[in-house]
Formats: structure tokens, sequence, C-alpha cells
């Protein structure tokens, strides 16, 4: 048997209507459901975008690099933040595939969101077919998320190239790895910037909305 310590209520969680939420830095809910998108053209795509940008990169990138910027003049065996880097670059693969794909829940579809997204960027698709995609996800996704170590026979290294294979595990250079993920964030960016982009910008609109939506935590 599990015994917990019990914990004093020391508030009441807000229930009175809908909140407006920090959505990104700098930004609320209400920033983004001001905002008129329906015209490709509109002034405010670009404000859309920066919301987008702040929020991956405050989230997500930003915390990445401050991670590996910190170990950069260690010498390689005293680094230890090789495994929060994948974890964070795991969350926003999956992220980031759901707003190319305007998905507002990735549950249960998690190994396609990996799949599809290493497969079909151009900085990772040369270097993962659909079975390396498959173990990457298994081993670092969710060997992470699942279990707080890497899985069965792969590792993580802060040199060489992004990808090697090594008996039946994968080695992965956090740092190329990091340096690939940001190229395809920015490319993404760039994407949405085109007013042509109908599609693409649809997705990203349905997540958007979900998350600025959503009354909770964001």
């Amino acid at each position: 048997m599990i015994i917990r310590r019990a914990r004093p209520v020391v508030g009441k969680r807000h229930t009175c209507g809908p909140l407006n939420l920090k959505i990104a830095p700098g930004f609320e809910s209400s920033d983004w459901n001001r905002l008129a998108l329906d015209d490709p053209e509109s002034q405010d795509w670009p404000v859309a975008i920066r919301i987008f940008e702040a929020r991956l990169r405050g989230r997500f990138i930003a915390p990445a690099e401050h991670l590996i910027a910190f170990e950069a003049n260690l010498p390689r065996s005293e680094r230890r933040f090789g495994f929060s880097v994948m974890a964070i670059e795991c969350l926003l693969i999956e992220t980031l595939q759901a707003f190319i794909l305007g998905l507002t829940d990735t549950r249960d579809r998690s190994a396609e969101m990996f799949v599809g997204f290493l497969t079909y960027t151009p900085s990772f698709s040369p270097l993962f077919t659909t079975k390396l995609a498959k173990t990457f996800y298994e081993d670092f996704r969710c060997g992470i998320h699942h279990q707080a170590e890497i899985g069965r026979f792969s590792r993580v290294v802060s040199e060489g190239p992004l990808l090697e294979l090594d008996g039946r595990g994968l080695v992965i250079n956090r740092n190329e790895f990091h340096r690939c993920l940001t190229e395809e964030f920015a490319a993404y960016v760039l994407d949405l910037a085109t007013s042509e982009n109908n599609q693409l910008r649809a997705n990203f609109r349905r997540k958007m909305d979900h998350i600025a939506s959503f009354v909770g935590s964001a």
C-alpha cells in the first residue's frame, strides 16, 4: 500500500466563467480572440504568427537552448542535460506536427505525429526511414515520457552527426537535433506568413482557437 500525506486546501479553484489565459509570453487569450483572420491579407496575421512564435519559443526552444548553452564549454564527459533537451525536443515535435495538421488532441496518435514529422520534413527525412522514426518514437519519446529514461539501446550524445546507428539503437546528437528542429520551426513560420497557404493556416487557426478557448492551464 502507498500512503500519501494529505495536503491542506489553500484556496478554491476559479470556476466562474472563462479565464483570460496567458497563452504566450506577452499575450493572453483575449489577444488571440480579437484577431480578424478570415481575410488572408489581414494585418492581424503577423500578430497571430508572433503569438505562436512566442508560445513555442518560450515553452520549448528557449529552454532547450539555455540547457545546451550552459554546457557548451564543459568537457563532453561532464555534460548532463541531453536527457532534458531531448524531452523538450519530443514535446516540440508533437506540438509542431499537431499545428501542421490542425489537431487539437494527439491522443492515440503520438506515433503518427513522430513518424510523419521525421519522415517528411527536409531536415530529418534524409536520415529517418519509417522504421527508424518508429524506433525514435519508442526509445526517446515513450522512453523519456513514460519511463524517465531513453529506451532499450538508444542514447543521446552532444557531438557527431545528428543520427548514427549503434547495433540495435539510435545515437542522437542533441545539439544537431535541436538545430534541425529549430530550422523546421522557422520554415513553418515562414510558410504561415504566406497568404496562399490556406489549408496550413486553417489548420493553424483550429489549433490556436482551441488553445485560446480552453479553460484551464494553457
